[in-house]
């Protein structure tokens, strides 16, 4: 199955945002790709935390949600809406909730983000729990690539990254990483973090990342990549808006968990 791990650099527009979202999967399209993944936070990086909760929508009703359906639908393959703000019952706080829409539009899987992010090292500052709320559930779907291979795919967000875990519990085939990782942040742990996960899962890892300098002065990461289960990075994109590609190999992944038996495997 040949996957795309987009990297955007959001801004402070929702509406250029989703049609640079939109000019990024129709390329994905194009090229093949029969699953994608946008970045979190591809629809809005605001001034300040609380300018996302400006733009919550509630389940199947919103222009992002509109625009993930009509894009999948259009386009004919899942797309991974790397996250969005979802609201909640308490309108202080938002769900950051990664959705996923097959190709006929329909709405698949909902994940909301368990792990919120902090950090402080004196210089810069964020704590993602001052407008979020984290989610509870450990979430995976399942795709049909055209060969008939069913998948089994996990869906995790950024900062979760950290927390291997949860990887555990998922035992999937592919695992989601749509991320915002800092620049300070993602140059020290990103891509060994993602590595990490790739390998002790034996999982292929899609990672998509926010990637440059923002709007609102933020500084991200980029390197968005696609991994295999054997811990190699099969694609990359360093910096700025892009597209990465790879074929993702069925037989490739038994390979692997046949070299390396796991108790945690045994759909295949």
């Amino acid at each position: 199955m040949k996957v795309a791990s987009i990297q955007m650099v959001s801004g402070i527009s929702l509406d250029v945002n989703l049609s640079e979202a939109l000019r990024l999967l129709r390329q994905a399209a194009s090229a093949g790709a029969e699953l994608a993944v946008l970045p979190e936070y591809f629809c809005f990086m605001g001034v300040k935390d609380e300018d996302k909760l400006l733009l919550a929508e509630t389940p199947g009703l919103g222009k992002v949600q509109d625009f993930l359906s009509d894009a999948a639908r259009d386009l004919k393959m899942w797309v991974v809406g790397g996250t969005l703000p979802m609201a909640t019952e308490d309108p202080s706080h938002a769900a950051n909730a990664s959705l996923a829409y097959n190709p006929r539009g329909e709405c698949a899987s909902r994940y909301d983000k368990i792990h919120l992010f902090r950090f402080d090292n004196g210089r810069e500052h964020y704590d993602e729990a001052t407008v979020l709320r984290a989610g509870e559930t450990p979430t995976v779907f399942e795709c049909r690539d055209h060969s008939g291979q069913d998948w089994r795919i996990g869906q995790t967000v950024c900062y979760d990254l950290r927390f291997g875990e949860l990887y555990r519990m998922l035992a999937a085939d592919i695992l989601l990483v749509p991320s915002a990782f800092t620049h300070t942040t993602g140059q020290a742990h990103w891509e060994v973090l993602l590595r990490a996960r790739a390998i002790e899962n034996q999982a292929f890892v899609i990672a998509s990342a926010q990637g440059g300098v923002h709007e609102n002065g933020r500084r991200t990461w980029g390197h968005s990549m696609v991994i295999s289960p054997w811990g190699e990075v099969m694609a990359m994109h360093a910096e700025g808006p892009g597209v990465v590609l790879a074929d993702l190999d069925i037989e490739r992944l038994r390979s692997v968990r046949e070299q390396l038996p796991s108790l945690q495997h045994r759909r295949l």
